[in-house]
């Protein structure tokens, strides 16, 4: 918090300033096309070089329900969801009140003056805006005025925070590109904001922005678009999906990125496939068979989706074919929430199918991940020949996140152990599920193989490691023990976990994908305002490596921080480190599963009070 006091005119503002560092929320109705002035909003602050996240929180249907967009702009470069409201931008009637009484002392609120919100509390500051009177100076046509009415509220804003108008005008050329006059009606809608704030309204809050230069080289964008860009550059040829929020942005924009750029010069013909299927069962299906035919494939799906895909997830494990799925996990169970995000799948996906089943997962915590496990998950699909899941969420998919550019893959594509003719006859012999290695992983042909011996059953009844159909106990039991020494093989193999330690700490922290946020941040409050010092792990993967055990056994506690009900990743460590009574015996729990992102305060509060009741 800056030192310089900023005094208003009215007698009670005198306050210190607050730069770069607050949150802003805009509640709106679902459909009313604030997401074009919010992304403005937010760009106008990233171009002054101030670290930003935005997360839109919105409802399952399409149209008439509220919707909450959060902009947090951090000088320390924080990303998790702030718990706290510092500017409320009210332009919905229906949620308005409920909206201003939810809000922390001192807050500021930005609303349509006919609401009559001031006489609501007389501890925050109020800044009344006749937004649709004003969106009559900018258009005739009613239609539009609501449309521009949101734009209003971002000159409002960027006048009450000294946002550079300039950078307004950059972001709404930005956010509408080639459409002249869309640019030009917009700029005049934040004009009249900005117009109106400067000759009626008293700065009365705290907040401001000011240049930084936190920002330079790094780009905005949502983890499905990195997913899709990863899945791109990996060599994905065949998807197959069917449309699931918050899921169906990463094969949309795959889709737009193969027709930009895999399209091939001479023929002009699509050296790709994209297919809607009827369901995701369908999907998956159709997943396995291009993949059984060498294609590198993939789905994108979430929870719903995972349920239903899980007798051809089985078929994959035990017939041993490649597949990369993305799970953009949400809230559930069934339906649940579709628009709010999750970690709820975690024990369900790690186990899927019927039988002694267990999957490789992926898990991402930033655009950068989502982009790199794009490419990972298909060479572990081709190495390890069986369905890879890349576990994301609703929050990383969905919602703007800060991000370094991507590094182009300098590594060439792992197809595994695939045997062509040339190795066939050197070796005079195949058995597709031997395993020649002590590995695990059989060595594989692909269909049109030109060789006697390439061809094989792929079964996913019982089989000998011949490919032959088998019944007896102990060829089953072979085949099983097999799959699952491959399964100890992916260890090595796996992303393994990032660790942040430091001797003498008793508390550890371990989390994955987008708790990984709020947990960065929860250390800091927790040394600074409470002089406890943590270690932490971050899971990237599963199955876990040896380095779980170790980090377990140089703390006295482990906090393990998840999105869920039933602390599902709590579950799977318990299973890992269960022949240690001792360790398990110094895991415990922070859990979040209200539907919103996870904020760093809760997590800090959770592990305090568990500190403080340790006896």
């Amino acid at each position: 918090m800056s030192t310089e006091t900023l005094v208003g005119e009215s007698k009670s503002a005198v306050r210190p300033a607050i730069v770069n560092d607050f949150s802003i929320q805009v509640a709106t109705v679902n459909g009313s096309g604030s997401q074009s002035s919010n992304n403005v909003l937010m760009r106008s602050i990233f171009q002054m070089g101030v670290p930003v996240s935005g997360k839109n929180l919105f409802p399952s249907n399409i149209q008439g329900l509220p919707t909450w967009f959060t902009i947090r702009a951090s000088k320390s470069s924080y990303v998790a969801r702030k718990r706290e409201v510092d500017l409320l931008v009210a332009m919905n009637p229906q949620t308005a009140r409920e909206d201003v009484a939810s809000l922390g002392p001192g807050a500021a609120v930005v609303y349509e003056e006919t609401l009559g919100l001031e006489k609501t509390r007389s501890d925050l500051v109020f800044y009344p805006v006749p937004f649709s009177d004003l969106a009559k100076e900018v258009i005739d046509e009613v239609r539009l005025r609501k449309l521009l009415a949101n734009m209003i509220y971002v000159g409002v804003v960027g006048h009450l925070l000294s946002i550079d108008k300039d950078e307004i005008h950059a972001a709404v050329e930005k956010q509408f590109k080639s459409k002249a006059k869309a640019v030009e009606l917009n700029v005049k809608a934040v004009e009249i904001g900005f117009a109106y704030a400067e000759k009626h309204l008293t700065k009365s809050d705290p907040l401001r922005v000011e240049r930084m230069d936190a920002t330079g080289g790094k780009i905005l964008i949502d983890g499905n678009a990195a997913g899709a860009l990863g899945s791109m550059f990996a060599g994905v040829t065949v998807v197959t999906w069917y449309p699931i929020t918050p899921s169906s942005s990463l094969v949309e924009q795959l889709i737009d990125y193969l027709k930009a750029y895999r399209i091939d010069e001479k023929t002009g013909k699509a050296t790709f496939a994209v297919v809607q299927a009827e369901d995701e069962l369908a999907a998956i299906g159709m997943v396995l068979g291009a993949a059984w035919a060498g294609a590198r494939s993939m789905t994108s799906t979430s929870g719903p989706g995972i349920s239903l895909m899980a007798e051809f997830v089985g078929l994959g494990y035990y017939a041993e074919i490649p597949a990369v799925i993305w799970d953009i996990q949400r809230v559930g169970p069934s339906t649940g929430l579709p628009t709010r995000t999750a970690q709820g799948d975690v024990l369900s996906t790690y186990l899927l199918s019927h039988g002694d089943t267990k999957h490789i997962l992926l898990f991402p915590s930033s655009a950068e991940e989502c982009f790199e496990f794009g490419g990972t998950a298909f060479d572990l699909a081709e190495r390890f020949q069986t369905p890879i899941f890349v576990m994301s969420d609703l929050d990383l998919g969905m919602n703007i996140w800060m991000s370094d550019p991507f590094s182009y893959p300098d590594k060439p594509l792992d197809r595994g152990k695939i045997l062509d003719a040339a190795a066939l006859e050197k070796a005079k012999k195949f058995a597709r599920y031997r395993d020649i290695d002590g590995d695990g992983i059989p060595y594989r042909t692909l269909p049109g193989t030109r060789h006697p011996l390439a061809a094989y059953f792929t079964r996913g009844s019982g089989h000998t490691a011949d490919a032959e159909y088998s019944e007896r106990p102990d060829v089953y039991q072979e085949n099983l023990d097999r799959l699952a020494r491959k399964f100890e093989t992916a260890r090595r193999y796996v992303p393994g976990p990032v660790t942040d330690e430091a001797d003498g700490n008793e508390v550890g922290i371990i989390a994955f994908g987008t708790s990984h946020w709020a947990v960065l941040e929860s250390r800091d409050q927790l040394r600074a305002e409470h002089d406890v010092s943590t270690s932490y792990l971050r899971i990237r993967a599963l199955p876990f490596n040896d380095e779980l055990a170790g980090f377990v056994e140089r703390h006295e506690r482990i906090y393990v921080v998840e999105q869920n009900r039933d602390a599902q990743m709590l579950q799977l460590v318990r299973m890992e480190l269960a022949e240690n009574a001792a360790l398990v015996a110094r895991l415990r729990s922070v859990l979040h599963y209200d539907g919103l992102p996870i904020d760093a305060r809760s997590v800090t509060d959770e592990i305090l009070r568990q500190e403080r009741s340790k006896g």
